[in-house]
């Protein structure tokens, strides 16, 4: 009905321009009969009248036969004007009978082939009862309608030839019509399976969990689908149109010698990069040949991110050592503290049976003071390895932390050229944590960041909320950042840090960020440490904010320490 409502709009104004541009024409070049003029100016004011009556009728038409007896009427109307016009300016002899040819033409593309038909009979007929008029001199009398000036044979084969014009143009602008419209149908259903093909396509694409990428011929990116965006954090519109490896920040000699789009097969590595933010990003990808026509036209990119991933395995890698490393520690501990006890009565009894002289005093002296620290050392070692019983509450870590900051501050205070900045995230953290032990967490990051930056420098504290999914579920982080600006952390030292008494500093006990670890360790979560020689280190603190997590880490804070 809306097609229909269309062309009937547009044969409406058709109307109006063809009578306006016809009549026009003739008006300008009869312009020395009177009576021709009038006759032509009143066909011209009449076809306005009655165009505005169809407009206001139009508008109340609300069905589709209304509308199509509507088009009929008009096509009706349209055919007695004609026949008065052809009657007017000489009947059979007048060469404005090509309009019954525009009208049943217009009829076959507005109502099919059968308003197409029904229009040609219908010329046929009124152009049968002017041409026997006119042959027969009805009309001669009044001076509308001369006589023809055509033999009756003439007159016949005329007519014949004009009736059989109109049939064939009925019947074949109708069947052309039918064909069209079949034709315009297919095609629009051709074009809803494709927008329905796109949109599952486009759907499937946005909704799977992995990143997916599409790059052009020269490796620029066509395509970014929601999971890229938010393992990345690229928006879509910061990275159409860049080169796919740099938005991962990668270089193109790490993973290829010649061009990507040379590539002839699935090729799979893993590679390490960063976000957006700047944070560490382990991606496990697979780049695959986009092809159209047998040609190479681009890469297809299948990624996902392996960071949460790799820092668990990390992370189990490591609490299995420290636990192996504990036990045997633990034991050891135990067996040289009693000897070294021992040993240190004795070196006090010895004291006061040895002759006074300066020099067996000071080395008496010497030897007490180091069995008293070993005996502190392995004390802290002890605490390390068999820490109290976790006291969990429900916490604001963003308060726990402002406790710790102010002790923090007021510690670096004589240090003019130090730099603490804080972005704390808007709204409470809460998370199920020993708020003592935390405090504890927080001064020793801090105290390490300090001790890297023995010339000054900035300590960037941060806090917020990060989604990460691992073995297929998904849940929320709290994670709270020091990042500082000092040496930063060897490579072949970064995987030790945790250990016990693994320490890059000349007076460092070599105990702090393992009892972070320790800590964090039996409150459910983990440390994650991203660091560049010479260019600082930033360590990060994941703690599990689920209260089921907390409950599970209240567990493990009463399990003993086991003893080999």
């Amino acid at each position: 009905m809306d097609e229909l409502k269309v062309r009937l709009h547009w044969m409406m104004g058709l109307r109006v321009v063809v009578v306006s541009l016809l009549l026009g024409v003739s008006i300008f070049f009869q312009s020395n009969r009177d009576e021709l003029v009038d006759f032509y100016s009143a066909l011209i004011i009449f076809t306005y009248a009655v165009t505005i009556a169809y407009v206001l009728t139009f508008r109340r038409l609300t069905t589709l036969t209304a509308l199509s007896r509507f088009a009929l009427l008009q096509f009706g109307v349209d055919l007695l004007i004609e026949t008065l016009l052809v009657g007017r300016t000489g009947g059979i002899d007048s060469q404005f009978s090509v309009l019954y040819v525009i009208t049943v033409t217009l009829a076959s593309f507005i109502l099919s082939r059968r308003g197409g038909v029904l229009t040609a009979a219908v010329s046929v007929i009124l152009f049968g009862l002017l041409t026997n008029m006119q042959l027969y001199g009805l009309g001669e009398s009044t001076g509308w309608l001369p006589r023809s000036r055509l033999s009756v044979w003439e007159t016949f084969h005329t007519f014949s030839l004009q009736s059989l014009a109109l049939i064939v143009v009925g019947l074949l602008s109708g069947t052309l019509a039918e064909q069209l419209r079949r034709a315009d149908e297919s095609l629009i259903e051709k074009d809803r399976g494709l927008s329905r093909l796109q949109a599952f396509h486009q759907n499937v694409v946005q909704s799977i969990s992995s990143g997916v990428f599409t790059t052009d011929a020269t490796g620029r990116i066509t395509s970014f689908n929601r999971a890229a965006q938010e393992i990345t954090g690229h928006p879509p519109e910061g990275v159409l149109s860049r080169l796919w490896w740099e938005v991962f920040a990668w270089e193109q000699g790490d993973r290829f010698g010649t061009e990507p789009a040379t590539l002839t097969e699935p090729y799979r590595f893993e590679a390490e990069g960063r976000r957006v933010d700047g944070s560490r990003l382990v991606l496990g990808m697979t780049l695959t040949p986009l092809t159209e026509e047998g040609a190479q036209t681009g890469l297809v990119g299948v990624f996902r991110d392996l960071t949460q991933i790799r820092d668990l395995e990390e992370e189990m890698r490591r609490r299995e050592w420290l636990a192996t490393l504990g036990e045997i520690s633990a034991g050891m501990a135990h067996e040289i503290r009693n000897p070294l006890a021992a040993l240190g009565g004795a070196m006090q009894m010895l004291r006061r049976d040895l002759p006074k002289d300066e020099t067996s005093s000071r080395l008496m002296d010497i030897a007490i003071r180091e069995t008293d620290r070993l005996d502190g050392i392995i004390h802290s070692f002890l605490q390390y390895a068999r820490p109290p019983a976790l006291n969990l509450k429900e916490c604001d870590l963003n308060t726990i932390l402002k406790e710790a900051l102010d002790l923090i501050r007021h510690s670096v205070r004589s240090r003019q050229n130090l730099e603490i900045v804080t972005h704390l995230a808007k709204g409470a953290l809460t998370a199920q944590v020993d708020p003592d032990q935390m405090k504890q967490v927080f001064w020793n990051l801090a105290t390490n960041a300090f001790q890297a930056m023995a010339s000054g420098g900035r300590l960037t504290i941060a806090t917020g909320v990060r989604k990460v999914m691992a073995s297929g579920k998904s849940g929320e982080v709290i994670e709270i950042a020091f990042e500082d600006t000092g040496e930063g952390v060897r490579k072949d030292v970064r995987d030790k840090i945790f250990l016990p008494f693994v320490t890059t500093k000349h007076d460092g006990s070599g105990l702090g960020l393992p009892t972070v670890h320790r800590i964090v360790d039996l409150h459910g979560g983990w440390v994650r440490v991203e660091s560049e020689t010479g260019k600082g280190a930033r360590f990060v603190v994941c703690l599990p904010r689920t209260p089921e997590a907390g409950l599970q880490a209240k567990q493990r804070g009463r399990e003993p320490w086991k003893k080999s």
